[in-house]
């Protein structure tokens, strides 16, 4: 419509001033703008519509892992249990390393639940720079490559899709079991779930042979030495299902914060850009109008 009226006007607008012909520069400009602001209502509207979607498909999500987290939780305290009778502690030993291994996940979108796990990591390799690490997820290990790269030494992928199993931390036990050196500690760092707000990197300790054979009530359990290597690899399974299976949960909780506090934002952009869509609407009609009238009066 704006583009009719400036060809109707411009012959009578030729013959007057340049004052009058400065509202047409005007009126282009500002249905250039009114189409720019339509466009970014739509972006944002959709983009609302997704982390809405989201925020559903996550509270769905975290209803069964809160659930997996409580079974696994028995797990990981019954061999929790079983050390703190034996009053079994790390040793520490200097010619032999330490394990820290990592449970995050490859998916993102969850806020800083990945960040915090990394940052929590570096601490602990600037405490010992000699410690290796394992990390489980992709998105811890590409912020933890570029920091302590060199103390890299397995990763795993496509773990935390769906609900960890058992069976899901058997297998990252058995890969770790075979990794060539001999431990003193491994510390498993995963995300403890506070409430469904919040959450804090915590570690888990899986005791090496030598510290559960040397603990000082080790003998009331009457463990033959044959068995302390099934052992060792079955308590750190337990307590590797545990963290996985909590820090599953604390991701579902985290990314559903996330996209309900998206949905939010996304809401208040959407009421930003429509009060100035409306006003930048009527300051176009009212130009028009001037357009209008200015050159009627100079036809007159």
């Amino acid at each position: 419509m704006a583009a009719i009226i400036s060809r109707a006007a411009r012959p009578v607008l030729n013959g007057t001033t340049a004052a009058a012909v400065r509202p047409v520069v005007i009126n282009s400009a500002n249905y250039a703008t009114l189409r720019e602001i339509e466009g970014r209502l739509k972006s944002i509207r959709n983009i609302e519509k997704i982390t809405k979607t989201m925020k559903i498909v996550a509270s769905t999500k975290l209803t069964r892992a809160q659930k997996a987290m409580t079974e696994s939780r028995s797990y990981g305290k019954s061999s929790n249990t079983v050390f703190e009778k034996a009053e079994t502690k790390a040793e520490s030993l200097e010619n032999r390393k330490t394990l820290i291994v990592v449970c995050s996940s490859d998916k993102g979108l969850c806020g800083g639940i990945h960040s915090g796990l990394s940052k929590a990591t570096r601490a602990m390799v600037e405490a010992k720079s000699d410690s290796d690490i394992v990390v489980i997820g992709e998105k811890s290990k590409a912020q933890l490559s570029r920091a302590t790269g060199k103390n890299l030494v397995l990763s795993f992928a496509g773990v935390g899709r769906d609900v960890p199993t058992f069976a899901d931390a058997q297998a990252i036990a058995d890969q770790i079991s075979l990794l060539p050196e001999d431990y003193a500690s491994i510390k498993i760092l995963y995300n403890q779930f506070v409430n469904a707000q919040s959450y804090s990197p915590e570690p888990i300790e899986a005791f090496s042979e030598e510290a559960i054979k040397n603990s000082p009530n080790f003998a009331a359990f009457e463990i033959d030495d044959e068995v302390l290597a099934n052992l060792k690899e079955y308590a750190l399974a337990n307590s590797l299902y545990w963290a996985l299976a909590e820090g599953h949960a604390c991701e579902q909780s985290a990314r559903r914060n996330a996209m309900d506090n998206a949905s939010k934002n996304a809401g208040d952009m959407i009421s930003r850009y429509s009060i100035l869509y409306n006003r930048t609407r009527q300051a176009v009609i009212t130009n028009e109008l001037v357009d209008i009238i200015t050159g009627a009066s100079a036809a007159a």
